[in-house]
């Protein structure tokens, strides 16, 4: 089959460090060229793939500080993508709604991954594209009154090799936080949580322009450099040491989380994870055996003692089993075969 995949230039792909989407692109792709199919990719200049690449511009667009209209190099690509739209037998996007005014003008179908949330603004969009065949990466990520032409599910997935397994925390033992420095992700959260509990906190991840203030103002305060730790922005090597290290990794979200890689990621490490019932939380964490789905901060604190008996080894098979690339890529090409057969101009294989 020859399919086109289309990534956000803001970040290459594989992302360097932080960039979830990026990083489903990159094992999608190269998974997709193993089995045999013409993929190419588009995406920014910087990538590494093993399938052809294409790009408008030579690096990840964050890393350009002359960039002032990051919209316009997107633009570039989609009218790339689809003036070449022929040469491919499916169209995959990974950019949200941004590929949809352009669908109706070719043959070739898009199937749309809605890696994202909605939007009182770009719900619009979406309504008047409604019967563009969409995947969701968790059932909870869905919005049936939008009502989407939804044809799957697909949950996101990792290659367990390189994510070790660490059959002991390290000791003393510590909880660890990985994520946006953002209050959707909850970092204030896992700092009552450590606070309360007793235990260090170790916290990992980027803090966007967006964000910055809210860094400064309410999360730089509490941070001690001693129980509470703040380790900046990490390498995926450096963030698999982190959450493999620890006793029980944080999940302390206070919106609905279409999916939350760093659960699935701190599970294939063997450390169990405690979150907050909220978005895909109770469909990625299986509760009592690889973590507890939690109501509040207080049963969060009540649920460490619990996670830290949980057996590690039973993590990471939980991850092996359901959320891994090869589970992952299945569920892609069935998702391909039901758009094609769903549409009479595209090509069967």
């Amino acid at each position: 089959m020859r399919i086109a995949q289309i990534a956000p230039l803001w970040e290459r792909v594989p992302p360097f460090r932080y960039g979830g989407i990026e990083l489903i692109v990159s094992l999608l792709t190269d998974e997709l060229v193993r089995r045999g199919h013409q993929v190419t990719l588009f995406a920014s200049g910087d990538s590494i793939t093993k399938a052809q690449m294409k790009s408008v511009h030579n690096q990840a667009l964050r890393l350009d500080s002359k960039i002032k209209e990051p919209g316009v190099y997107e633009l570039m690509m989609l009218s790339q993508v689809y003036q070449q739209a022929h040469h491919f037998d499916i169209i995959h996007s990974h950019v949200g709604y941004a590929a949809l005014p352009y669908t109706p003008f070719v043959k070739t179908p898009t199937v749309h991954t809605t890696h994202g949330i909605f939007t009182p603004d770009n719900e619009k969009i979406f309504r008047q594209f409604a019967w563009e065949p969409y995947i969701s990466i968790s059932e909870a990520q869905r919005e049936p009154r939008l009502g989407l032409n939804y044809i799957h599910t697909v949950y996101n997935g990792i290659d367990p090799a390189v994510y070790p397994f660490q059959e002991k925390p390290i000791e003393p033992p510590y909880l660890a936080f990985v994520g946006r420095i953002s209050p959707e992700k909850g970092p204030e959260g896992a700092i009552k949580i450590a606070r309360a509990s007793g235990y260090p906190l170790k916290m990992a991840g980027k803090v966007d322009p967006v964000d910055k203030v809210y860094f400064h103002e309410q999360i730089k305060p509490l941070i001690d450099g001693e129980q509470i730790q703040y380790l900046g922005e990490v390498s995926h090597e450096e963030k698999a040491q982190l959450l493999g290290g620890a006793t029980v990794t944080l999940f302390p979200i206070t919106w609905r989380e279409p999916f939350g890689l760093v659960m699935i990621e701190s599970m294939a490490t063997g450390t169990p994870v405690i979150g907050m019932a909220m978005g895909s939380v109770p469909e990625v964490i299986a509760h009592g055996k690889s973590g507890f789905v939690c109501h509040s901060l207080q049963e969060m604190i009540e649920a460490i003692p619990q996670a830290m008996t949980l057996n590690r080894q039973t993590c990471r098979d939980y991850v092996l089993n359901r959320f891994s690339v090869k589970t992952m890529v299945d569920e892609y090409e069935r998702a391909y075969q039901m758009t094609l057969m769903g549409n009479p101009e595209g090509v069967k294989h």
